[in-house]
């Protein structure tokens, strides 16, 4: 899907983020090419997340839950197998900026634990 329009400069913006978290990964033992559940996290108007939600199987997600906060609206948080190294994350990054146009959401990044040999 990376004919799909997304944002370069905010591509920068989490790509410098992304580095981060690779980095403390690293520092903590994982194995960046074990493929494990990564979680995603959107924010925007309800109409737009279930909109989301109902695509997000295209962009090879699946929901994970729905939250709702008083000071910062409603998220939904999608998942996805694959790997941590650094272009399996990119190609991650692209894809939800590319969520973030289509579907007029905010992304507010991802998270995994470590696959340091010793969690399956």
């Amino acid at each position: 899907m990376s004919e799909l329009a997304f944002d370069r400069d905010r591509f920068e913006e989490e790509w410098a983020a992304d580095q981060d978290v690779l980095q403390n990964l690293a520092a903590n033992g994982d194995h960046p090419e074990r493929e494990r559940q990564i979680d995603v996290s959107f924010r925007g108007e309800i109409d737009a997340l279930e909109a989301l939600e109902n695509g997000a199987a295209d962009f090879g997600f699946a929901v994970l839950e729905w939250a709702v906060e008083e000071e910062n609206g409603p998220w939904l948080y999608l998942e996805r197998t694959q790997a941590a190294d650094p272009d399996s994350i990119r190609s991650l990054t692209i894809a939800c900026l590319q969520i973030e146009h289509l579907y007029g959401v905010e992304y507010d990044g991802w998270g995994c634990m470590a696959q340091d040999g010793l969690n399956h």
